[in-house]
């Protein structure tokens, strides 16, 4: 199933985040015998991440076919009668000043059942935003190329990533930088999976961004262009250091980090940091492959359903590694970078260095429905292998320590003008 969003937060490549894959419901449970064809995964996505989550694990999943006996009590009451439905319709599409869109307000019907949830990570998607959900999770869309950020408590999408060469680095736009709005829609109305979508769009149109930035806003104009994110990225540092950054697990991520993985062993590595700044999260099935890649056999992270089902991910000892590590985190680390941070930690496999992390420990399953249309709902709790849930606290490092950049003003960025990063080098010397 699916994961989604840091944001809360959520991380997007002009889109959404985390996923994994969606369980059996337990057999003891009323369901009307409406079985879906595809189960797409479940959404870690602590970050609200665009991410994420693609996987089919071959289970099946079954939906309501109809209301439960509450809310069927509810409409002999009238409380939420289909004819106070109706009424309310017909009054609009007479009555209202304009002219409605009748998909429009049914749409709106769905979105508000979800939302009257009072969960971040939940939401109800229109065939159009899933199949553009879908396409970020391919790591390949017609956007601006920036990874983005929301927070759930205050709505504010930031800018956590810039990558080279892309319509965003071209108009100036910076990590750091607070997305107002794209053209002319708000970020804080919308959630971030369905904020990106008018950032995204086709290949050559413009998109106009309010931007925020030391307080001061200001107007960039992006034109959209084909954007394949890298989601890995290495270099060999001082000392036979490799150095792998991850910014979202994507259904790529796995192949491009065993490639890099691989190329900084054949260059001789003999200790590794793994930077999950800024991860917002993705799919589950794409961290849990990592981390068999790297971990000996056991647990690397359990989740838990409101009926007390436990479903473990596991690996096993065919290619574990036995090199130094490092990993580096902050504030933005969420949901599935928060499972690879959980499980290094507990397997005792490396030291975690930098600020606390953002802690999202619930999973989405993304559900489609036979429309096109598709529903992202908050299903499961996540725990680490020690049996920890991280959820509203997150995880505290082993060295706590602030980003500082150690360069001047006229300084560009480099590794070694970051604090963190030298931190981790001189922890790997010991």
């Amino acid at each position: 199933m699916q994961n989604n969003e840091n944001e809360e937060y959520t991380y997007y490549y002009d889109a959404p985040e985390n996923v994994v894959d969606v369980p059996t419901p337990a057999p003891n449970r009323k369901k009307w015998p409406v079985v879906l064809a595809a189960i797409l995964g479940l959404i870690i996505g602590g970050i609200i991440s665009a991410v994420a989550l693609l996987s089919v694990f071959g289970s099946q999943f079954m939906v309501q076919e109809k209301p439960s006996e509450e809310v069927l009590d509810n409409l002999q009451k009238g409380e939420t009668s289909g004819s106070k439905l109706s009424t309310i319709i017909s009054i609009i599409e007479n009555y209202y000043y304009q002219d409605v869109d009748s998909n429009d307000l049914v749409n709106g019907i769905y979105k508000g059942v979800v939302a009257s949830l009072d969960d971040p990570y939940s939401e109800y998607y229109t065939a159009e935003e899933y199949e553009d959900l879908m396409s970020t999770l391919t790591g390949n869309y017609a956007g601006i190329g920036a990874l983005l950020q929301k927070n759930a408590e205050t709505g504010a999408v930031t800018i956590t990533k810039v990558y080279a060469g892309t319509p965003a680095e071209k108009a100036g736009l910076l990590a750091g930088d607070y997305i107002v709005s794209a053209d002319g829609n708000l970020a804080t109305d919308e959630g971030l999976d369905t904020f990106v979508q008018h950032i995204r769009g086709e290949e050559g149109t413009d998109v106009e961004l309010v931007i925020s930035r030391d307080g001061e806003e200001q107007t960039v104009v992006c034109t959209r262009a084909s954007i394949a994110t890298p989601t890995v990225e290495h270099q060999m540092l001082e000392g036979n250091v490799g150095y792998i950054v991850v910014s979202q697990f994507t259904e790529h991520t796995y192949r491009d980090f065993v490639d890099a993985y691989k190329d900084l062993e054949n260059q001789g590595m003999t200790s590794v940091i793994f930077d999950m700044r800024n991860n917002g999260g993705g799919l589950l099935d794409s961290v849990v492959e990592m981390l068999d890649y790297l971990l000996p056999d056991g647990t690397v992270v359990y989740t838990m359903d409101k009926a007390g089902e436990r479903e473990d991910y596991r690996s096993d000892d065919a290619s574990s590694k036995n090199i130094p590590m490092v990993v580096l985190v902050n504030e933005n680390t969420a949901s599935a970078a928060e499972i690879f941070t959980g499980a290094i930690r507990d397997f005792d496999y490396g030291t975690i260095i930098g600020t606390n992390t953002f802690g999202k420990g619930i999973v989405q399953s993304t559900i489609p429905l036979t429309d096109g249309s598709a529903l992202k709902l908050t299903t499961q709790t996540y725990y680490t292998p020690s049996g920890e849930c991280i959820h509203g606290k997150g995880i505290k490092p082993d060295i706590e320590l602030e980003y500082e950049f150690m360069g001047g003003e006229d300084d560009t960025y480099s590794v070694d003008l970051d604090n963190q990063i030298q931190k981790a080098l001189e922890v790997l010397r010991k």
